[in-house]
């Protein structure tokens, strides 16, 4: 009789994933100002958020995004209510002090009467933006920075070594900071001049980067194939091509400033450049992948669901389905069927993804 144990441990989501997840309910919050859907938005980021996210120290970014969302509520609305005008609405509800202008600023006022009209116009636009931004928050406290660098192409793998060195720069000054008050405090000094303390944490960020250069050489960073100066060139401006294509296009889609067919022929050129030539860039790049982020079924499924809550708030707009942007800003939030099915199924990650906390023992016995 033999007894073998299986440990199976749980997988993270490949970093990718989660920030198109993100990416797609940004792209839906875009989409329009009705408070109801955006708040319906906000609901679902958090929720998927306090399923999924893991005790990584960038786990905890949420909130700060949250605390960050209100504050651009409040000087949005600050200064709707600074420079709004009687034009803006009919409900005045208080009155502040106006401010003269010089006569070159003729048609700008400052203070004066402040409408309800104005303040909910104000609300509903910050609004927008706050989700937008919680959304990203998002992204960051599921993804980890250093496997979403560590996942580029090899095309980029330069500025993803770059990227790494600046992530992990700032938090190890504050780690140095703390260990030099801890030690001065042991020591029985309670206070320290600016001097003291940045001497020793600037010498040791000193000694980490000639032990990081030595480190990486020893790895072979920065060590590439011999490649022709002419491909080279040639990689790196389909690259600079291909991003400004995908830019051009994204940016038409979410503004509708430019026509449908024009701004997906942008984005599709613009995805062919960059991918074609990154995948051809890759030929400079002689290190191999330790461990490299598998991407299965699970990321499909998370990458779908955002692009699916996208995809119907796109399609919404596209069919003139009223509700998604608001008659006036006293008129009662409709719920449009079709965007809110579409922003439900952004809960998928929710169940789909692989839990972090879970981990299964299977007893096997031959």
């Amino acid at each position: 009789m033999r007894t073998v144990h299986h440990l199976t441990l749980p997988r993270a989501l490949h970093p990718g994933a989660w920030w198109l997840w993100a990416l797609g309910m940004a792209v839906a919050a875009s989409r329009t100002r009705n408070p109801v859907l955006l708040v319906l938005i906000l609901a679902v980021t958090g929720f998927v958020v306090s399923a999924r996210r893991s005790d990584a120290p960038w786990a905890h970014s949420y909130a700060a995004f949250l605390k960050l969302g209100l504050v651009v509520i409040g000087i949005r609305v600050v200064l709707q209510a600074l420079l709004s005008t009687r034009s803006q609405g009919n409900i005045v509800l208080f009155i502040l002090p106006e401010i003269p202008l010089p006569d070159w600023a003729n048609g700008v006022k400052l203070g004066g009467e402040v409408t309800l009209e104005a303040l909910l116009t104000a609300l509903y636009d910050g609004l927008q933006l706050a989700v937008m931004l919680c959304c990203i928050g998002a992204a960051n406290a599921l993804a980890s920075p250093r496997r979403l660098l560590k996942s580029l192409p090899g095309a980029l793998y330069e500025m993803g070594v770059a990227c790494v060195v600046a992530l992990t720069f700032a938090p190890q000054l504050v780690t140095d900071a703390r260990r030099i008050r801890a030690a001065r405090r042991l020591r029985g000094r309670t206070r320290g001049s600016f001097r003291t303390t940045a001497m020793p944490v600037l010498e040791g960020a000193l000694d980490r980067s000639v032990e990081l250069a030595a480190a990486m050489d020893s790895r072979g960073y920065g060590r590439t194939a011999q490649v022709p100066r002419r491909q080279r060139r040639i990689t790196g401006v389909c690259v600079l091509l291909g991003l400004l294509g995908i830019l051009l296009g994204v940016y038409a889609l979410l503004t509708d400033s430019m026509a449908f067919p024009l701004a997906t022929t942008a984005l599709a050129i613009g995805l062919l450049l960059a991918v074609g030539a990154m995948a051809i860039g890759r030929q400079r790049v002689t290190r191999t992948r330790y461990r490299p982020d598998p991407w299965a079924l699970p990321e499909w499924l998370v990458v779908g669901s955002g692009a699916l809550a996208a995809g119907s708030m796109i399609t919404a707009a596209a069919l003139g389905i009223e509700g998604l942007v608001l008659a006036g800003p006293l008129v009662i939030p409709p719920v449009p069927l079709l965007p809110v099915a579409g922003i439900l199924l952004g809960l998928a990650p929710a169940v789909v993804a692989p839990p972090l906390q879970a981990r299964r023992r299977e007893l096997v016995a031959a």
